[in-house]
């Protein structure tokens, strides 16, 4: 049992210390934005990273059972995810929401016009769509135990399939603040690119590619038997 736990133990400790690692990269990588951007995107885009880590170890090791070492780092890599995109959240709603509804659902209050307007409809969309993954996230999160998995029994199994959808949400989320958002305004300048963008649709599409891979290899490999 003390060798389960010191086990657990450094797991956490090493896919922490990769999230911070992460979050710094991140960070250092965009020194043309303005400190408060860069801080909450850093903590969404390692976030998003662990989760990709930990969606991605699952079929990988259908395909290569060699690394299966992976799969032992998963659970840790989807609770840090969720500490990391709490912490991005709580950023946004601090640092740029102010903690406005009708801000985060993308209403501000332009000058020029001398009233509040809604000038992105999709931009609220995105945040409640970031909102509703990180709520999953959090529940995930809450029953990553040994305790949550005896006590929901064959439940468990069924929630935690839940984390791709997760990852799928995240990835509109995303996808959105890469492609759609910041683009010219009257009222505004665009922020500056994000080299984000390619490595971003690389990760996602590899990501289906092992999926279908794993999945058409599960479906020959049940024939066969």
């Amino acid at each position: 049992m003390a060798l389960r736990q010191t086990l657990l133990i450094q797991r956490h400790l090493i896919v922490g210390a990769m999230g911070v690692l992460l979050v710094w990269l991140f960070w250092m990588s965009r020194p043309e934005w303005s400190s408060e951007m860069r801080m909450w995107r850093s903590f969404g885009d390692a976030s998003l990273m662990l989760l990709f880590f930990s969606i991605a170890s699952g079929p990988i090791t259908r395909l290569w059972p060699r690394a299966a070492i992976l799969q032992t780092f998963r659970r840790q890599a989807g609770i840090w995810f969720t500490i990391l995109a709490l912490i991005h959240g709580f950023l946004v709603w601090d640092g740029w929401a102010l903690w406005s509804v009708s801000r985060f659902l993308g209403y501000e209050f332009i000058p020029q016009l001398n009233r509040i307007v809604r000038l992105e409809p999709g931009f609220g969309l995105a945040n409640i769509i970031g909102m509703l993954g990180l709520f999953m996230a959090v529940v995930l999160m809450a029953t990553s135990s040994e305790r949550a998995l005896k006590l929901l029994g064959p439940s468990w199994k069924w929630l935690h399939h839940s984390a791709s959808t997760i990852f799928y949400l995240s990835a509109i989320h995303t996808g959105y603040f890469l492609y759609i958002h910041y683009t010219i305004s009257f009222h505004k300048n665009p922020a500056p690119p994000n080299w984000f963008r390619i490595p971003f649709l690389v990760l996602v599409a590899f990501l289906l590619l092992i999926k279908w891979l794993a999945f058409i290899k599960t479906v020959r490999k049940r024939k066969a038997a």
